[in-house]
């Protein structure tokens, strides 16, 4: 199963994962504590968040790689959304990792 990772800067971290999960709670399965997250995303994909002091920590497994290509697409955009202020976040992608 191919695996990414980004560390993505922001003050925001917390503020950021609980808006995705509780936007992404009306159609997809999701938990999350203000420290953590876990997404299941279409297409057999799940995205795993954790809010560290002074980044994201994103974790996206998917079936194959062109879903996770689209699923990192995805998961930066509505980020990007939430994070206007901040907005375009840099995400570091590390495949494989």
């Amino acid at each position: 199963m191919p695996i990414t990772q980004a560390e993505v800067p922001t003050l925001h971290a917390s503020r950021y994962l609980q808006q995705l999960c509780k936007h992404w709670a009306h159609k997809l399965e999701v938990a999350f504590t203000p420290e953590q997250g876990q997404v299941t995303l279409p297409e057999g994909a799940r995205v795993h968040m954790r809010a560290l002091p002074g980044a994201l920590d994103l974790r996206i497994e998917a079936p194959d790689g062109p879903v996770l290509e689209r699923m990192k697409d995805v998961v930066a955009r509505h980020l990007d959304r939430f994070a206007f202020r901040e907005a375009p976040l840099p995400f570091d992608w590390r495949d494989g990792a």
